[in-house]
Parts: structure tokens; C-alpha cells; sequence
């Protein structure tokens, strides 16, 4: 009964205040004229530790602004390496990628321990990364036992945004309390899609979008992520850097992801993912 009560009050609020930083924000990251599957504009470099590897801007000693955080969850029995494309792609869009470096993810609590490491070497004045980390804007996300792994995470207060990829089953998506992408492979037998539209179903209490990637199998994100790298770099920039020429691919009437069915075998808004404005006209 309380549910039933509440629910509509809070998803307004949060429809009102989804993508807080988002909404005439200006964190002065520079526009990729929404060429979001090609690479952004910062070489990249990566950092091997015990706990979590790092992807990001490989001159971040000199950058002018503080870099949003993206940590991630693998799959069971994989590594970061095995994503090293996605994960790179996202850095070359100025992203920090903090990657658990674990095959057994669900817990969150590696991925939580990325957040942790990157506070210390943003206090420390000898990391190449001091001052440089915005640690208010981060969000999730992993694939398959990684993918419920970012749901999991996603009760975190520190964490703004998630995107499960093709996640597992063990999560409470009741927790999540920032908006949700949450992407299927049409063809995936190992997650099927009906296991992924139950997760967004259930999160009626935030704006979720759910789309489904047309020709995708559970192991089309592993290696190069075709077309998992467009969208989930769109979603990230709007929801951490206030890139406002990605709204229009998930908000809106004039919604992108909505209308490509070339790439979508299946896209879907909640209600309040639909209270969400689109671009001003």
C-alpha cells in the first residue's frame, strides 16, 4: 500500500532532478558533435594494480578540470583486459575507469574499493591524478555478473547513474537510486531479454530506459563493443558531464535510440524516463 502511495510522488521528483548534472551543467568537456562511437578526443593510458586496473586520460596531470569516474564489474571469470576496448574508448571521452580486477564481481564491493583508491590519489599530491577526479559525478556499470554487480553498486550514495550489460539475476534493483540504461542482446542465451526487461519492470521508482541491441549475443560487448560503445559513451556523457547534445538520444519526443531500429531490436521508457525534458528547441 505505502508503495503504491509513494512511488508516483517519487518518481516525479526523480524524473525532475534525473541527470543533475546534466541540466545546464557545464563541466567545459569538449563536444564530439555526437560522433559518440568514435574515439573521444584524449590519448589514453592504463594503470595495472592489484585491486583495480585504471583507464584515462594519459595527460590528466595537465588537465584544466576534474574527470568524472566510471567503475566497472566483469563477467564471471574475466578480467578487465577483456573489455580493454570498451573500457578505452571510454577514457578517450575523458573518462576515469576504475575496472575491478576480480571474475567474481556481484558483491560490488572491488568496484566500490575504485571509488576508494581514486579519493586517496586525488589527495595525493605526487599521483598524477590529484585534483583531477570529480568524485560527485560517477556512475556504474559491468557485464553480465558485472551488469548485476553495477545494479548492486547502484545503492551506493556516491554513484549517480547506472548501465548493466546483459546483467545476472543476483541484484535487488529496488535499491538503484540514480537513472538506468539497461541494455539486452536480441539473441543473448545466456541473459535472455526477458530476464533484463524483469530488472527494468521492477524499477518503476527511477527513470530507466531499456534497450534491447539488435543481432546481439551475450558475448557481442567482449573485445571490440561495436554497438555497445555509441550508446553507453552517450548515456555517461549526459548523465557525468552535462552533455547536452546527447539528451536528445534517450529524452524527448525526438527520441534517437527510440527511432533506430537498425541498432535497437527493442527500446522502452518508463514513466519517469519520460518526464525527463528533451532538448530545448
Amino acid at each position: 500500500m505505502l508503495r503504491r502511495l509513494f512511488v508516483p510522488l517519487i518518481a516525479l521528483v526523480l524524473a525532475l532532478t534525473a541527470a543533475p548534472h546534466a541540466a545546464g551543467a557545464d563541466t567545459g568537456f569538449p563536444s564530439v558533435d555526437r560522433k559518440w562511437s568514435a574515439a573521444g578526443p584524449y590519448a589514453t593510458a592504463v594503470d595495472v594494480g592489484l585491486v583495480t586496473t585504471l583507464y584515462y586520460p594519459r595527460d590528466i596531470a595537465q588537465s584544466p578540470r576534474r574527470h568524472p569516474v566510471i567503475i566497472w564489474g566483469n563477467g564471471t571469470f574475466a578480467f578487465p583486459v577483456v573489455y580493454r576496448d570498451l573500457l578505452l574508448h571510454w577514457a578517450s571521452h575523458g573518462f576515469i575507469v576504475a575496472a575491478a580486477n576480480t571474475p567474481q564481481s556481484n558483491l560490488g564491493i572491488s568496484m566500490r574499493a575504485g571509488i576508494d583508491l581514486l579519493a586517496q590519489r586525488n589527495a595525493d599530491p605526487g599521483s598524477i591524478f590529484y585534483g583531477h577526479v570529480d568524485l560527485d559525478r560517477i556512475g556504474a556499470s559491468g557485464h553480465s555478473q558485472g551488469g548485476a554487480a553495477a545494479i548492486v553498486v547502484g545503492a551506493d550514495p556516491r554513484v549517480d547513474t547506472i548501465i548493466p550489460i546483459q546483467p545476472g539475476p543476483l541484484a535487488d534493483v529496488d535499491t538503484v537510486h540514480g537513472p538506468m540504461f539497461i541494455l539486452a542482446g536480441q539473441y543473448d542465451i545466456v541473459v535472455w531479454p526477458a530476464l533484463v526487461k524483469a530488472f527494468y519492470n521492477d524499477a518503476d521508482h527511477i527513470p530507466a530506459i531499456y534497450g534491447e541491441v539488435r543481432g546481439a549475443d551475450h558475448f557481442t560487448v567482449v573485445g571490440a563493443p561495436g554497438p555497445f560503445a555509441g550508446p553507453t559513451t552517450a548515456w555517461f556523457r549526459f548523465q557525468l558531464m552535462g552533455d547536452e547534445e546527447a539528451r536528445g538520444e534517450f529524452f524527448g519526443a525526438g527520441c534517437r535510440i527510440c527511432a533506430d531500429t537498425r541498432t535497437w531490436s527493442d527500446v522502452r521508457r518508463n514513466q519517469p524516463a519520460l518526464q525527463v525534458p528533451g532538448p530545448a528547441l
